[in-house]
């Protein structure tokens, strides 16, 4: 176990920096393409309430597709941690809303109902083609996708370059249904759209 937690630490530190390190162009290009799959997966659903996070040590912006679907009734929520080693409350959120700094100085909105999600974008640090994620190690979005009842379709976002063989899941770790990154989407999208 100390082994694999080494190991997970290690790749997070890897596949951050080279996150950090991207070329603005080659960034440019990699969103516009994420975005796009994303707008697909997204596309024959009906408007619900989407969870997503503010972005994050050089994680794809998705507040202008979040933006898009509130103009059509859909409803979007920000993750906050409200207690160390709990599950995040997902609060609502428009582009408007009052923020303050939450933890590590993320922007969290300052007041907004509690919601539960039925659609989480969370962000990847890495993944596998099982659709397990690597985050940044604190667990919060893997006890909140198993805390949320009835648990929401889980996308994880995040570049290709960030897939590895495995990431060793543990228990705790929670499954995504989708991964979504700029070059394919796992499931492909006509599976997704079924999930």
């Amino acid at each position: 176990m100390k082994d694999v937690a080494a190991w997970r630490r290690e790749r997070r530190v890897e596949l951050i920096a080279r996150r950090q390190r991207l070329d603005p162009a080659q960034r440019r290009a990699w969103n516009a393409a994420l975005d796009k799959n994303l707008r697909a997966v997204l596309a024959p659903r009906a408007p619900a309430i989407i969870g997503f996070y503010w972005p994050f040590r050089g994680e794809f912006d998705a507040r202008r597709l979040i933006t898009d679907l509130l103009a059509n009734g859909w409803r979007a929520a920000l993750p906050v941690v409200v207690q160390k080693r709990a599950p995040l409350e997902f609060r609502l959120w428009t582009p408007g809303a009052a923020m303050v700094d939450g933890v590590w100085n993320i922007p969290v909105p300052r007041d907004g109902a509690a919601v539960a999600p039925d659609l989480v974008l969370g962000p990847l640090v890495g993944f596998d083609e099982r659709r397990y994620r690597l985050g940044y190690g604190g667990g919060y979005f893997d006890r909140t996708l198993a805390a949320l009842k009835p648990p929401p379709l889980a996308i994880g976002v995040g570049y290709e370059f960030s897939r590895l063989d495995t990431i060793y899941p543990q228990p705790f770790d929670q499954r995504f249904d989708i991964i979504v990154t700029e070059a394919a989407v796992r499931p492909s999208p006509s599976a997704a759209s079924s999930t």
